[in-house]
């Protein structure tokens, strides 16, 4: 498959990119900085420029998928949560209706399900990130949500708990994000589910294959 990676740059992304190409994929890899391109490269990704808070539908010609695993990130304010969190996701998902692009994986938040819920600090990001999905959810392609749990830099395991709510918080290495993305991206059975996943037991084929 070509697959378009919005947030390939970023930490989720980068193994994303690293993943596909290894399985194979042709990775069209969107980086907002020229300078990016040769670290994604290396990664097997075909480096694009363009900036989520300008022009992007064109990124999408010619792909058979978009992962969305971009953000404004940890430190920014919530008028960047609302133009890339919540408008670049959508503006990709709008792309995709137009040039015929089926397949559309989201990199949400666990806490998206209920934004009320979340500190204050995170409700700008949680808000954004639930009404990116609902827009996708009602967007009539083959979307699947994947909302992990709080995020770390610890080597993957390659095992997860999954399920549509899983009743608890917890905690998940990006490679592990990254390894479900990327195997969710073909399931059949992931198409129209939202689901959220953190680290467990059960190897990420098998707990994919149960939702």
């Amino acid at each position: 498959m070509r697959v378009l990676v919005a947030g390939a740059n970023g930490q989720v992304g980068q193994h994303v990119v690293r993943l596909l190409a290894e399985k194979g994929h042709e990775v069209r890899a969107m980086i907002r900085d020229k300078d990016q391109a040769p670290t994604l490269r290396e990664l097997g990704g075909e480096p694009v420029v363009a900036d989520l808070e300008g022009e992007v539908a064109h990124t999408v010609e010619g792909c058979d998928a978009v992962i969305f695993s971009a953000g404004g990130g940890p430190g920014s304010g919530a008028e960047k949560k609302e133009t890339i969190d919540r408008q670049g996701a959508v503006k990709l998902v709008e792309a995709a209706r137009k040039h015929g692009t089926r397949r559309y994986v989201m990199v949400s938040a666990m806490g998206a399900a209920d934004p009320e819920a979340g500190s204050e600090a995170m409700q700008p990001y949680l808000h954004a990130k639930a009404q990116a999905d609902e827009t996708l959810q009602e967007s009539g392609l083959d979307y699947t949500i994947v909302r992990p749990g709080s995020l770390t830099d610890e080597a993957g395991t390659g095992t997860v708990e999954a399920a549509p709510s899983l009743g608890k918080r917890g905690e998940i290495p990006r490679e592990d994000v990254a390894r479900a993305i990327v195997a969710t991206l073909e399931k059949e059975n992931t198409f129209s589910k939202t689901f959220e996943v953190l680290s467990g037991d059960t190897p990420i084929e098998e707990a994919l294959d149960s939702l």
